[in-house]
């Protein structure tokens, strides 16, 4: 679990975790939230939270989970 955290952490893994979170956040954002938007109601900043987080979580750990798997194969 800690080779986990550690690759995940990497800064390498940070920068494209957060280029992706920036991104489909963006888009699920605009999906979910659009019609507020458009209808000059506020947004819920819970739910804008959770559009950049979950992308950033399953970023990180896959690609935590694919330098494991990498890391085996060299072994």
């Amino acid at each position: 679990m800690l080779e986990l955290i550690r690759l995940a952490c990497r800064p390498r893994t940070l920068r494209t975790s957060a280029l992706i979170a920036l991104v489909v956040g963006t888009i699920l954002n605009g999906i979910n939230q659009g019609d507020r938007v458009l209808a000059g109601m506020p947004l819920d900043w819970g739910r804008v939270l959770l559009n950049f987080l979950v992308p950033f979580c399953v970023a990180s750990i896959s690609a935590a989970l694919n330098g494991r798997a990498a890391k085996g194969k060299e072994g």
